[in-house]
């Protein structure tokens, strides 16, 4: 059963109601009054006072129990507005302008189920679990992924489908960067090995591939990576 109550005239604009009308759109009676309660705004009040008149309806007239009920609607409606001056410069006026709202609150009793729930708690409860699935989204592909085997590319040389489990820190080798090291772990070179084992031709694929402009003979990467992986695996 739905209980109506409206409060006419409200000397508030309904731009100002609405926010608050948002806010309590769903909720069961006792969480939308402690709500309104601790919001410091007029449209809090006017709407406090609203909802206890249609409690009093509901529990005195209609004999409903104040418990199950919950706020099915509330609309703010548009009131007459009052104009006013103000005097000005030079003779002149200002208009100012003095509205008002019709507030309406309704309340019911009926179980709808879950869809009875208010959309605005449902995306709270999505932003919640949210971090939780961008952690896992957050881990590195190359520490995650499944180890896989290499594989021998006649054009590229040694590469790798995915990364794979034990990969070496390109970043050691002299003028490998950063952005240098995500590209070449986006065509799958992961480790020293498969630099050291470059031919020529693969030095020319990827200056043409990846733009690094001579950079790999310049900085003599596969000297070093030679260095690094007789280091680091004997």
């Amino acid at each position: 059963m739905d209980v109506t109550s409206t409060y006419k005239f409200a000397r508030i604009s309904a731009r100002k109601a609405r926010d608050v009308a948002r806010e309590i759109q769903g909720l069961p009676v006792s969480v939308a009054l402690d709500l309104l309660n601790f919001t410091p705004r007029k449209g809090a009040e006017l709407f406090g006072k609203t909802m206890k008149a249609a409690l009093a309806d509901a529990e005195n007239n209609f004999e409903l129990a104040v418990d199950g009920l919950y706020v099915k609607s509330a609309v703010v409606g548009e009131g007459p507005t009052f104009k006013r001056f103000k005097a000005r410069a030079r003779g002149s006026a200002a208009s100012i302008r003095k509205r008002t709202s019709h507030i309406t609150v309704v309340l019911s009793d009926e179980v709808v189920g879950e869809s009875a729930a208010p959309a605005k708690n449902v995306s709270r409860e999505k932003a919640a679990a949210k971090p939780a699935r961008e952690e896992k989204k957050a881990t590195p592909a190359k520490e995650s992924a499944p180890k896989s085997s290499a594989r021998v590319d006649e054009k590229l040389g040694m590469v790798y489908d995915s990364a794979p489990s034990e990969f070496d820190d390109l970043k050691e080798i002299n003028g490998v960067g950063p952005k240098l090291e995500e590209k070449l772990n986006s065509i799958g070179i992961y480790r020293f090995e498969q630099i050291a084992e470059w031919t020529e031709e693969n030095v020319k694929e990827f200056d043409e591939l990846l733009s690094f402009k001579g950079r790999i003979e310049r900085d003599e990467w596969i000297e070093k990576a030679k260095q690094l992986h007789k280091e680091k695996h004997g």
